[in-house]
């Protein structure tokens, strides 16, 4: 089984930042893409941000220049610097993780986390 927690939601003003966490743990032979994904109140749950286990990134065009993804494949941990938030950025933020895991190597299953809530006030 692997786990994933995410870490660093809180309440910021608009124009503030957050850094978000999140450590996949268990038994992991190797992850590929990982992600965060956010749902707001009555909206659907949308993707954030993307980085591929070389590292190259991809952003919905609403946080392009403000938000950053990051990871370090060592802690098998995925980062999303969060900056010039707005009060629309409100919503829960969840981690995503395109795992093989070391019994079921040739498969790779999506896991996720529990999400943490990121509250932007104006």
């Amino acid at each position: 089984q692997v786990q994933l927690v995410e870490s660093g939601g809180g309440l910021v003003q608009a124009g503030g930042s957050l850094r978000l966490s999140c450590a996949a743990s268990g038994s992991i032979f190797s992850i590929n893409d990982m992600g965060w994904y956010r749902q707001a109140p009555g909206k659907q749950r949308e993707l954030v941000a993307v980085i591929t286990r070389a590292g190259s990134p991809n952003y919905v065009d609403s946080v392009k220049g403000r938000f950053a993804i990051s990871r370090d494949n060592a802690k098998n941990t995925v980062y999303l610097q969060m900056n010039s938030l707005k009060p629309e950025d409100t919503a829960v933020y969840y981690c995503n993780a395109k795992v093989r895991e070391v019994a079921r190597m040739f498969t790779e299953y999506d896991y996720w986390g529990r999400g943490t809530q990121v509250t932007v006030s104006s």
